[in-house]
């Protein structure tokens, strides 16, 4: 591989990773591997912490192909706790608030769900990385100051109901760039007349990039390491 003239890698991104951990362990790595100080290594489309799954790595000149990767349709898996409610609609905040849940049938949930379809206008979380005044919206959010974000409009290609059951409902979603799956749970809990929080999320697709065809970052290392004993050798 020429990682200098550039290579585009596929990535499953651990738990508890930021997408810039991600970025920074390949490169200082690759660096190392290869001897040299500086390497330019960009990723194509964040991921949160508490988010896993298929992310998207150029480095040296391929890393002028970030910003067309970026808009490859995404799909998602994500499961959501309905009745709750966190300030961060993920697992990264504790509860703080919560609904009832005794009306909510499968048959309202695929009501509710179907007509998530096609346009919509969404609002992105507070705790995001949306520049508002040339600051994070989580910046705001964190020192407990009120930031009012524009609703920005996407397209969900598909979504379905893959199991509903104890309050925890998954679904699959494909959707265009910029769509923040924690947000979709807070709109889907209010379609529901309660609350709804991320419990867990997975980015399967990113175009046609699919889980199956990612990388283990350690994984990854490792083989870089076996390759220059091999060559030292």
């Amino acid at each position: 591989m020429d990682f200098n003239n550039g290579e585009i890698l596929y990535f499953n991104k651990p738990l508890h990773w930021t997408s810039f951990d991600v970025v920074n362990r390949v490169r200082r790595v690759l660096c190392r591997h290869l001897d040299q100080k500086k390497l330019k290594v960009g990723h194509a489309g964040t991921l949160d912490p508490l988010a896993t799954g298929v992310m998207i790595l150029c480095t040296g000149k391929a890393t002028k192909r970030i910003e067309e990767l970026q808009y490859g349709v995404k799909e998602y898996v994500a499961t959501l706790a309905l009745g709750a409610t966190t300030p961060s609609f993920d697992l990264e905040h504790p509860v703080d608030q919560t609904y009832p849940t005794e009306h909510i049938t499968r048959a309202l949930v695929e009501e509710k769900i179907a007509a998530f379809k096609g346009e919509i206008w969404q609002v992105p979380p507070v705790y995001s990385a949306v520049k508002v005044d040339g600051k994070r919206a989580f910046d705001y959010a964190r020192k407990g100051e009120e930031v009012e974000l524009k609703a920005k409009l996407l397209v969900i290609d598909e979504i379905e109901v893959l199991n509903f059951a104890d309050n925890l409902l998954t679904i699959r979603v494909v959707c265009s760039k910029g769509t923040y799956i924690r947000a979709l749970a807070r709109d889907i809990g209010l379609a529901l007349g309660s609350g709804a929080h991320l419990t867990a999320l997975q980015r399967t697709r990113i175009a046609e990039v699919t889980l199956a065809q990612c990388m283990d970052v350690n994984e990854f290392i490792q083989q870089l390491q076996d390759q220059a004993k091999t060559e030292e050798a």
